[in-house]
């Protein structure tokens, strides 16, 4: 086939979807006098941002082949045409001078250029090897249908469970805490929460920096002299704390004991909601042998009994609030007539217990009757743009299925074998291994109990920056020739430079994708520009690794009929050949994907509209229900009569997937707990770890920004002025951040940004020249399995010239 007729194929398949896309008004979304300043030369189309979880949309606008502009989408529900600074700058990404641009392999020590064909046969090489030691880290940044492809080609394939994404780092606790309480993953609110709320409580996180866009919504109402009451829950003072009318902060782990704190006042004050209570909750507690999500029955009275301890006096000597503060948020939550949002983000998540402090917030909200209605509701925020829509809904997790099953129960294996078309028993019934527990089986010695996994590969993100206590994790691996790593990525990284094949990828509008946002938001766009050089979408790259299995014989690459596990038809009769870059554009194989996996949703009431939908609009809120008249409806609030089509009639809130199966949602007992490493003599001070407003996870795509990079350039160590004066540290000193696991060196900022108490420092990971997880723990959450990011004990000196 010639060039111009493969072109004139790919112009052939999206022309309808484009002229839909373009008569729903995807084109619209920008101001007619920025549209008319650029010219008529510039073509412009919708995209969500490839940034957090927020899921801001933009008009992206395209010139030669090269994105030339960005805009905030004034159409878009989710930004209504603002952006933040990395927003705005998003276009950029695709531009850094050191992309990557061919596949590259580790030959005598050197990373040397391949051929695809090469790379693949290497691939499918180490998946031959032994199908069951071979492992997939993927990521909250995985498109849907990629998600998918991968979980198709991992658990339907080659029947291995080894796939787990960097979600778990970040999000894992969140699902947890949501399965405990309503039994089904993702938030029953959405962010007209914002818009409709009297009360705004942070509980440990810092929106004005990590999801300034959803910030500024709530802080422009107090712009039009609207009352909105802002508490600011942290353990140091952030730029989210400068707007608060209280900023609450506690000591490290002790959030568990103010949320407990909380509930007694409650009941002290008897201002809990005993209608909601009385017909919609039920209290557990985890069982005493082996606990799990689903505990055991607890009666009112005893827990009741199990909250005596914690009165304002007592809370206040573990978390530092005062008694004032903690009497003036029980009295808050007393309240009916004020509508009251919780955020949350990294704070609860990467916490070992943050399980239990995920349900613990859900338990203020319900005990308290501050659920299910605009403004009124627990709202935990992703840092992903796909951490909803393709980590937890598609279940790209060790111990899950798409649409919210698990490969351990046998009627959901059995149902996506069914939709697979696979032979039965193709899944495994075991649960394949966490990032942690994968990473430490993959630095372990083959001969050793534990080190089976010989291969990961690596998609769309850079754990060897951003796992913790890499020295454990990472390091044996490295050395180790036995053990294999694969990266598909856009820039070299810390795991580029470690990794024995390099895939270049394409990048957000280099390819089409969907994603779902923080409010089940599932948000679509189409290829835009092309990717330089040799640089292949991941999911081509994962459908073409199982094509050559299959042209080997691969049993898992086959499904019951014989056909390749990815087949597609073609139109006009045949095989489709999706394996085949130069054809893959031919036909839209993210819509066939999402089709297929569309199946899944509806299980867990996650139904999902057809894939033309999507096209036609900047996203919907699952469930997203067909109407008599054929239209497709989005549900905002999940549970309430008023709004969601899965509520019983007359029953004003359901919990209809609860654990108890009765409609009912779950108040648990968990007590507070003190972290497993506190500061001692060895090691005074805390370590807290996160983000900065310019730079975006470990700085892979925002470190090519000038000028991002020119307004953060580099990481830093936030600390206390009296700490620094202890240290004889004055600002811009070089100073040493050392644990019992690593330590690293980098430059003092006193009461800078952001202002930690007394012994405690923070440290931002963007920075790859700076690898703070070489001091961080990996100890993390029982259920999610989720690290603890927030706190470890360090000591800080000052580094001699």
């Amino acid at each position: 086939m010639t060039t111009d007729r493969r072109s004139f194929l790919k112009l052939a398949a999206l022309t309808a979807a484009t002229t839909a896309a373009s008569t729903a008004g995807a084109s619209s979304g920008i101001d007619p006098a920025l549209a008319k300043r650029m010219g008529p030369g510039v073509r412009w189309d919708k995209a969500p941002c490839r940034f957090c979880g927020t899921g801001c949309h933009v008009q992206v606008g395209v010139q030669n082949n090269k994105v030339v502009a960005i805009a905030g989408d004034v159409h878009a529900d989710v930004n209504k045409g603002l952006l933040c600074m990395k927003g705005y700058h998003v276009g950029l990404i695709l531009y850094g001078e050191d992309r990557l641009t061919k596949p590259l392999l580790r030959k005598n020590g050197e990373l040397t250029p391949v051929s695809w064909d090469e790379a693949l046969d290497v691939i499918a090489d180490r998946v031959e090897l032994d199908p069951k030691g071979f492992a997939f880290y993927g990521s909250g940044q995985w498109t849907i249908p990629e998600g998918y492809a991968a979980q198709k080609f991992m658990k339907g394939g080659i029947a291995s469970n080894h796939i787990d994404p960097n979600a778990r780092l970040c999000m894992a606790s969140a699902v947890t805490g949501f399965i405990a309480t309503y039994g089904v993953d993702e938030p029953n609110g959405c962010y007209q929460d914002l818009d409709d709320c009297d009360v705004i409580i942070t509980w440990g996180n810092n929106p004005a920096e990590m999801h300034p866009v959803l910030f500024s919504r709530f802080m422009d109402r107090r712009s039009r002299g609207e009352k909105i009451t802002l508490i600011d829950m942290s353990t140091r003072r952030t730029r989210t704390s400068a707007h608060a009318d209280h900023f609450l902060r506690f000591n490290p782990q002790s959030d568990l004991a103010i949320a407990n704190g909380i509930l007694h006042l409650l009941l002290r004050n008897d201002s809990w909601d005993k209608d909601f209570v009385e017909k919609h909750v039920n209290f557990r507690a985890l069982e005493a042998d082996k606990p799990s999500l689903k505990g055991e029955a607890m009666d009112f009275e005893a827990w009741k009994t199990a909250l005596d301890p914690y009165t304002p006096e007592y809370v206040s000597e573990i978390s530092g609030v005062s008694v004032e503060d903690l009497h003036m948020l029980a009295d808050l939550f007393g309240d009916r007539d004020k509508k009251i949002t919780s955020l949350w983000c990294m704070g609860a998540n990467q916490h070992t217990r943050g399980t239990a402090m995920n349900c613990l917030i859900h338990g203020v909200h319900l005990f308290s009757g501050h659920i299910g209605r605009p403004g009124d509701n627990p709202t935990s925020l992703t840092g992903q743009p796909s951490a909803c829509g393709t980590a937890r809904e598609v279940g790209t997790l060790a111990h899950a299925l798409p649409g919210g099953r698990l490969v351990a129960k046998e009627p959901h294996r059995t149902q996506s074998e069914e939709f697979w078309n696979v032979p039965a028993g193709r899944i495994d019934p075991k649960p394949g291994k966490h990032t942690v527990a994968m990473f430490k089986s993959w630095s372990t010695p083959k001969s050793e109990e534990g080190g089976n996994i010989h291969t990961i590969w690596v998609q769309v993100t850079n754990p060897g920056q951003t796992l913790p206590n890499r020295n454990l994790l990472m390091e044996p691996g490295v050395k180790d020739p036995d053990k294999f790593l694969i990266c598909s990525d856009v820039y070299p990284t810390a795991t580029t430079e470690i990794a024995d094949l390099v895939l270049p990828s394409s990048m957000w509008v280099e390819k089409s994708g969907v994603f779902g946002n923080s409010e089940r938001r599932t948000q679509q766009w189409f290829k835009q520009v092309d990717p330089p050089g040799q640089a292949r979408d991941d999911c081509w790259q994962i459908i073409a690794v199982a094509h050559k299995l299959f042209e080997r014989g691969f049993e898992g690459m086959k499904d019951k009929d014989g056909k390749f596990l990815f087949h597609m038809d073609n139109p006009n009769g045949g095989t489709f050949a999706n394996w085949d870059w130069n054809r893959y554009y031919d036909q839209n194989v993210d819509e066939h994907l999402f089709e297929e996996y569309r199946q899944f949703t509806r299980l867990k009431h996650k139904d999902l509209a057809p894939y033309s939908e999507y096209v036609k609009t900047r996203g919907l809120r699952w469930p997203v229900v067909e109407q008599p008249d054929g239209t497709w409806r989005e549900t905002r609030y999940r549970f309430a009569e008023f709004d969601d089509p899965y509520v019983k009639p007359g029953s004003t809130h359901d919990f209809y997937h609860s654990t108890t199966g009765d409609g009912r949602a779950q108040v648990w007992f968990r007590p507070y707990e003190a972290p497993p490493e506190v500061p001692d003599e060895e090691y005074p001070m805390w370590l807290c770890t996160g983000r900065v407003i310019e730079h975006w996870h470990s700085g892979t795509m925002t470190g090519r920004v000038p000028q991002l990079r020119g307004s953060m350039p580099a990481a830093y160590c936030e600390i206390n002025r009296q700490d620094a004066a202890n240290l004889g540290v004055s600002n811009g000193d070089m100073v040493v951040v050392e644990s019992r696991r690593g330590a690293v060196e980098l430059p003092a900022w006193i009461d800078g940004r952001g202002s930690p108490p007394p012994g405690t420092v923070f440290v931002p990971f963007f920075d790859e020249r700076v690898k703070i997880n070489f001091v961080t723990l990996h100890e993390h959450d029982p259920f999610s399995k989720q690290p603890d990011y927030k706190k470890c004990a360090v000591r800080v000196r000052r580094l001699e010239a």
